[in-house]
């Protein structure tokens, strides 16, 4: 090695250490072999950030849509209701870490469908410490009752109870991307279980837009979309009586775009 070497038009002096390496000695913050030093970066009160993830687990329950929540035990926001979640670990992606805190702290395993939803940043958002939180959306399907523990239950998406940091907020968010996806996705197969009758769906997605949608116009798209098919076998009529409805799916499990620009609006009144 050259005793002397430019680097970006200056000279580089490279200093022999006393444990046998060479550091160079350079005002250009970007020279190889220039020790990093955060504080000179960013200086002596550079926060420590930390990063959390945290899920909207949506499912129709009993006709109405809800929202997975546990009761926050400890300060800050002692006795208000939170999402599922928690801190990063130093070696797991944002997808890892949010399915192994559903399946450690609620024990749900059950996610049909799962995508990133929005990541917040303000610096108030936990009046602890500056900490940013990536949010999930998270869908499990109505024939499916998770075993969750005591302190957390399933809440009307849209009659939260008292909620902790800026979780109602991202609750909003979770509610608002399900019903957009619902108009130009597939994305109700994470909401209905294998089988259904049409009628059945058009209450899960009554339940998931917030208002009515008839079964007949809703079969009619979804059978042009090509999103589901009849699955040739029929459930009896109820005691009133009629011809056998028929039983339909869907025709793919993993999110698609059937149709890029539609949206599900409310029917017109009169």
């Amino acid at each position: 090695m050259q005793p002397n070497m430019a680097v970006n038009g200056r000279d580089r002096v490279d200093t022999p250490k006393a444990n046998g390496q060479v550091v160079a000695d350079s005002d250009d913050p970007l020279a190889p072999g220039v020790p990093r030093n955060p504080e000179a970066r960013d200086g002596p009160s550079a926060p420590l950030h930390a990063h959390e993830a945290l899920s909207v687990v949506l499912q129709i329950r009993d006709g109405e849509l809800c929202v997975l929540l546990w009761r926050r035990a400890l300060p800050p926001c002692e006795g208000q209701w939170s999402l599922p979640g928690g801190r990063l670990t130093h070696n797991e992606s944002l997808g890892d870490s949010i399915r192994r805190q559903l399946a450690q702290k609620v024990d749900v395993r059950d996610l049909s469908h799962l995508e990133q939803l929005e990541t917040r940043s303000d610096p108030d958002r936990d009046p602890q410490r500056r900490t940013l939180a990536t949010a999930y959306l998270g869908l499990v399907p109505a024939d499916i009752d998770p075993v969750v523990p005591s302190d957390t239950g399933w809440h009307p998406a849209a009659d939260l109870p008292p909620m902790a940091f800026d979780h109602a907020c991202i609750v909003r968010s979770g509610r608002r991307r399900l019903r957009a996806k619902l108009g130009y996705t597939n994305v109700g197969f994470a909401l209905a279980p294998p089988e259904f009758t049409v009628s059945e769906l058009s209450g899960y997605y009554r339940a998931a837009l917030g208002h009515d949608v008839a079964a007949t116009n809703l079969r009619r798209v979804l059978l042009r979309r090509g999103q589901i098919e009849e699955t040739g076998r029929s459930v009896r009529s109820g005691r009133s009586g009629g011809r056998p409805a028929a039983l339909f799916r869907f025709r793919a499990h993993e999110l698609e775009v059937t149709d890029e620009f539609a949206v599900l609006r409310p029917p017109e009144r009169n």
